[in-house]
């Protein structure tokens, strides 16, 4: 085990499709640094090399691997087959679990890894390092319930959860989305789960702010108008309606940035490029400051993905939210959600055209509040419930 005078936290990142799960983890690690911990991550982002780590948080990258249904994965960049890669990993994490000797696992949304590649790891931690304690972190949506619950079933999660797990820590508010009753977790497994509630996001500094005022050309009383669909790999139909909505209007009352992510497919993203560019609108296929280019927005227009989302609240912003509904229902489901709460606007993926745009993004404009009214009483919990947590797993707490 390392030596008492540290506190050694691996953090696995489920890394194949976006970038959530990679930021969701990067603003944990960096709020946890803090609390005198090494944080290593373990991820096969392939953009994890571009985040600003902090001292006192490294991280391990793994051979990538793409999404291409619910249960296929290909190797992102090497070639060689999917199966050689995925072992390669499971060696890779092995191999560093033993290496950096963990006083904590965390383990992001996928209980047993991509293609149960996580699995030896908790069996060796359990066998041979049993003070290690191993959490489960997951977001406050996974699914809907039956999909969730069968998924579970015929993978069984509910017996991994029992076994290999100490605690779950659920990064969501149960008032608003309780799994512990949606996805029927036993008695047993539902006593580990622990609510942090929403995990928030760093706010830009004013100095930041006023300089990416500059590098943009906008006006001090200029409208702007984000738009932002992740990672990008599902998010063109939501840039073309947004473009489309544009080309339609003669003089926009408000500047537009549109960012595509790093996973919209080449010739999608080269469209919009150009397409965005004829409009004077700005374009960047991936932005380091997200956080501050959202907190130049007077309205950010975004899929629903639970980083995103809680990147939006943060800032208090007024956004509208075009969820995906496939592969899963997850982002719709919490649209609906923050809906019914005052957090957001959201129109429906079945009716995304650049005439609802339209509507809802001048509605915006006109009247920032007007779906917005819960933002203000909304709270963060999550980043401060987790260092109670670690404080109570070190002995910190009197």
């Amino acid at each position: 085990m390392a030596a008492p005078t540290t506190f050694n936290i691996l953090m696995y990142s489920h890394d194949t499709y976006g970038l959530g799960h990679i930021r969701r983890t990067m603003a944990i690690a960096s709020h946890l640094r803090r609390t005198g911990v090494n944080v290593l991550i373990l991820t096969g982002s392939p953009l994890v090399g571009r985040f600003d780590f902090p001292e006192g948080v490294d991280f391990v990258r793994i051979p990538g691997m793409i999404k291409k249904t619910n249960d296929e994965y290909l190797p992102l960049s090497v070639r060689m087959s999917a199966a050689h890669a995925l072992n390669i990993r499971r060696n890779i994490i092995v191999a560093t679990a033993k290496a950096f000797q963990p006083h904590l696992f965390i383990v992001d949304k996928a209980p047993l890894g991509l293609k149960k590649e996580v699995l030896p790891t908790l069996k060796w931690l359990k066998r041979r390092l049993p003070q290690c304690r191993t959490i489960l972190g997951l977001r406050d949506i996974m699914d809907d319930a039956e999909s969730t619950r069968k998924d579970w079933r015929d993978k069984g999660i509910y017996d991994v959860l029992d076994r290999f797990y100490s605690e779950i820590w659920v990064y969501g508010n149960r008032d608003y989305y309780d799994p512990i009753a949606e996805y029927e977790i036993p008695e047993a497994v539902g006593a580990k789960m622990f609510f942090t509630g929403y995990i928030p996001r760093a706010l830009p500094k004013r100095g930041k702010m006023l300089e990416m005022r500059q590098e943009e050309h906008l006006h001090q009383k200029e409208r702007l108008v984000l738009v932002t669909t992740g990672g990008g790999g599902d998010g063109y139909p939501l840039m073309d309606a947004y473009l489309s909505m544009l080309e339609n209007m003669e003089n926009p009352p408000f500047r537009s940035i549109l960012v595509s992510g790093p996973f919209m497919p080449k010739p999608m993203r080269e469209e919009v490029h150009r397409r965005a560019k004829k409009l004077k609108a700005h374009f960047y296929h991936f932005h380091r400051r997200m956080e501050a280019l959202m907190g130049l927005a007077d309205v950010v227009v975004s899929m629903g993905g639970y980083n995103t989302t809680c990147e939006i609240l943060s800032l208090r912003k007024p956004s509208l939210v075009v969820p995906r509904e496939e592969p899963r229902l997850e982002q719709r489901i919490r649209a609906e959600v923050f809906k019914s709460h005052g957090l957001i606007d959201f129109l429906p993926w079945a009716d995304l055209t650049p005439e609802n745009l339209g509507q809802k993004v001048g509605a915006l404009i006109a009247n920032p509040q007007s779906c917005c009214r819960g933002i203000e009483g909304f709270t963060f919990t999550g980043l401060e419930a987790i260092s109670s947590r670690l404080a109570e797993f070190r002995g910190l707490h009197p």
